[in-house]
Parts: C-alpha cells; structure tokens; sequence
C-alpha cells in the first residue's frame, strides 16, 4: 500500500525550442541547444507522506542534461518551499528525488549528480492558459498555453508521454525564463522556447 500521494498543479520550462524534441523522442532525441536547462515547478495542493501533511507547499527540480536525456549524466537541484518545516523538506526531497519510489523513481538511473537541496519562498499561479513561478532568486518562469481551435478555453494536449510527471501534457510557449542555481544558467525572453503544464498526481 503507498505511503504517500501528492497532487496539484505542475508547470515547466525549458532551454529547447517548441516544440521540445525531448517529448516526441521518449529522451532521446539532442535538444535544440545540444544541452537541456529544465525547472520542473510542482505546487502541491493535497498530500502527505508517513502522515506529514504537505498541502499548500511547493518544489522545483532544476535539471541540466549534457545531451540527450535518455543517455544520463543529469545533474538535478531541488529547491523546495520555505514554509515546509524539516519534515515536510525531508518528505518532499525523498519524493523528488525517487527516493521514496513513484514517478521520479523512474528517472534516478539517469542521474549523475545531486547538486543540492535550497529553500525558498516559492509562488505557482495560475490564470486560465497561463502558469507563473518564482522561487526566490533562483528561478522566475511563466508560460501561456498554445489554446485549441477545436475546444475552447482549452490548451492543445500531447497523450501518453513518457514525461515522469504526467503522460498528458499541454503545450505551452515560454514567456520567461531565468534559472541560476546549482551552476545551472539560463535567461530567456523570447517567447519561442518551450513549456508545458498539466495537473498531476502521485503516489508510492
């Protein structure tokens, strides 16, 4: 029986242009830089772990890939909320990591370096097609979502992905990015580089 679920909100960014080619190749594929800078932004809405309630508390995994994902060698950060107290922080870097199983459980083997763990103030809004996040000094992104010609109000999805987050995403084009943290650097505001968002549910 799992002894933790999370659900919530997520949103990413990344160095890629849209549309990422990480997506369509299951990792395999180099992208568009060579390298990829992600912040993958999780706003946790209702959870707990070993009965620590993590309700209302966000994270932030800052991943930097030297090639293609799928060939490893991924240096990941995790910035985690500071209003989690060190339960909650130590909850929440086990499910991020894939220390306690789950989603991200699938992706440890690719990971050659922990960079850390930092806290910070984080914030996740949303706004229809729109996500924002800031966690501190370290990462402000936003997106707005590519929207559907065919159901209104709606973002244009991809089905069945191999993304640890979640198999459906939306599309997304970043508005901004800044990353620096773990010696991961990246700004961007052109409005032609990738995102995605979905809501996503987890458990172990």
């Amino acid at each position: 029986m799992a002894n933790w679920h999370i659900e919530g909100q997520y949103m990413e960014t990344c160095n890629c242009d849209f549309i990422c080619p990480c997506i369509g190749s299951n990792l395999t594929a180099r992208p568009t830089e060579g390298d990829c800078k992600a912040a993958i932004a999780m706003r946790i809405d209702d959870g707990d772990k070993d009965g620590t309630a993590l309700n209302g508390l966000s994270f932030v995994v800052l991943m930097h890939s030297p090639g293609p994902m799928a060939e490893g060698n991924i240096k990941v950060g995790l910035i985690i909320d500071d209003k989690a107290d060190e339960a909650q922080t130590q909850a929440i870097g086990e499910i991020a990591s894939g220390a306690a199983g789950g989603p991200m459980a699938a992706l440890a083997p690719l990971v050659g370096e922990m960079a850390g763990v930092e806290k910070r103030s984080i914030t996740f809004e949303t706004d229809g097609l729109n996500r924002t996040v800031k966690a501190g000094d370290l990462v402000d992104q936003a997106l707005v979502g590519v929207p559907s010609v065919s159901k209104e109000g709606e973002p244009i999805y991809l089905e069945n992905t191999a993304h640890p987050v979640s198999p459906k995403l939306a599309l997304a084009n970043a508005s901004h990015s800044r990353f620096h943290a773990f010696g991961i650097d990246w700004e961007d505001a052109s409005g032609l580089r990738n995102g995605h968002f979905a809501p996503f549910s987890w458990a172990g």
